[in-house]
């Protein structure tokens, strides 16, 4: 008689088959999300181009 745990194998292949590939699918997410500045990092960058701007008309 077989040992029913033997039944689990393909599904625990699957499991780490399916596992990979959504950390392969989300890294790319990732890195985009990395990639691009927070929207205080966006809205500081505007406030440092505007105050220089001031200045080199002052």
């Amino acid at each position: 008689m077989h040992n029913p745990l033997w039944m689990l194998v393909p599904w625990v292949v699957f499991a780490i088959a399916a596992g990979i590939k959504f950390w392969r699918l989300t890294k790319l997410f990732r890195r985009h999300l990395i990639d691009t500045p927070s929207s205080t990092e966006q809205f500081r960058a505007s406030l440092e181009l505007a105050w220089s701007k001031d200045q080199q008309t002052a």
